[in-house]
């Protein structure tokens, strides 16, 4: 099997799974039980936080485990929300967010809240100088996905500090770093957030884990409510299985640098392949993460192509998980034809992913195109 679903969900890596199953079978105690096994439990779940703030860039004591990305979104902007709207009642966004904060903002505007959203250009890109424009002194929150998620696009996180200090703004700065954690080099005082979200899945950790960078504790209002877990951020019993191979997860992924090398060499190898096939169009930038490209084959609807490609045992996407069976709303705002939109497909790449692999894809991308390629 050839698999390039990886902006989806990714395969546990080895060392996961191990520290799953650890926490199933042996440390299973509860870590806020004051007893022997509870403690046990606290400590691995310390160790744990130490491992994913390693690669976060951040300090333990400022990172908390949610039981998604998505709950972590919703904690960032209802909590920021709540904590800021005597300040302002304007939010700053894009137009290309994923749905985990995009729709928590639809409902604070459909409560009245201004929500600006910034359309990108055809390339996946924010314009800067509109983006940073809206930007007011009564603005209280900007949330900018750091990758987007569909054509892989970086955005200009490490300039928005500057844009609310122009403005004489009171907003928070939020970052949702799901696709580019643990695959780009980044840090709270690189992308100079208040507020940053990531999760387990997308770097060869296991599903119902995520969580949140938060600059100060009490900067946001906690959105999940009950126990004193995560120091009152996030309540409920943690998910220790989910954690501890979030944690080792993360201690898999420290080699960014090198694993970034190995991905790109294969993106470009495919490129080079396929991008004089009359067909084809390639929708990412050339400068998007090496992680995801986003690629459409004229002639052939999305849904047909991932069908045809799962037949041959190589599996792609149509697009987010996200939104399946809806036209994607990220290549909609860039303005794309038609056409281009209805036959685009995604293809993630991991570490794990070999030039084999890769070749197997040319080839059925190239059979694509002479069976049903409309140039």
């Amino acid at each position: 099997m050839a698999y390039f679903d990886n902006s989806a969900t990714t395969k546990p890596s080895e060392n996961a799974v191990t520290a799953t199953a650890f926490a199933l079978t042996e440390c299973w105690g509860n870590p806020s039980s004051l007893h022997s096994l509870g403690t046990e439990a606290n400590n691995a779940l310390n160790k744990a936080k130490k491992q994913v703030s390693s690669l976060l860039g951040c300090q333990s004591e400022n990172f908390f485990f949610t039981s998604s990305g998505t709950a972590a979104n919703n904690t960032a902007i209802f909590g920021a929300f709540e904590k800021q709207k005597r300040l302002g009642n304007r939010i700053v966004t894009t137009a290309i967010e994923h749905p985990s904060v995009s729709e928590p903002l639809k409902r604070l505007e459909q409560n009245g809240v201004e929500v600006i959203k910034i359309n990108p250009d055809k390339n996946g890109k924010i314009n800067e100088d509109e983006f940073f424009s809206s930007i007011n002194d009564k603005t209280i929150l900007v949330s900018c996905m750091a990758v987007n998620n569909e054509v892989g696009s970086i955005m200009p996180i490490p300039t928005i500090r500057s844009a609310v200090k122009r403005a004489k703004s009171p907003a928070l700065i939020h970052t949702d770093c799901v696709q580019a954690f643990g695959k780009i080099p980044l840090s709270p005082n690189s992308l100079g957030a208040d507020i940053i979200t990531v999760s387990a899945h997308k770097i060869h950790g296991p599903k119902g884990i995520g969580g949140i960078y938060l600059k100060a504790k009490n900067i946001i209002k906690p959105y999940m409510l009950g126990g004193e877990q995560e120091s009152n951020i996030f309540a409920g019993t943690q998910g220790m299985p989910a954690i501890l191979g979030f944690g080792a997860a993360a201690e898999d992924a420290k080699d960014i640098q090198e694993n970034s090398k190995k991905v790109a060499e294969l993106k470009s190898y495919l490129v080079e392949n396929i991008k004089d096939i009359k067909s084809v169009r390639i929708n990412s930038p050339e400068d998007a993460i090496p992680y995801i490209l986003n690629i459409s084959i004229l002639g052939l609807p999305s849904q047909p192509i991932v069908n045809f490609m799962s037949e041959k045992n190589i599996l792609i996407s149509a697009g987010s998980a996200c939104k399946m069976g809806h036209r994607s709303p990220v290549l909609t705002a860039m303005n794309l034809d038609s056409r281009v939109i209805d036959s685009a497909v995604r293809i993630s790449f991991s570490r794990y992913n070999t030039i084999e692999e890769v070749k197997l894809l040319i080839e059925a991308i190239k059979e694509i195109d002479k069976k049903y390629g409309k140039g």
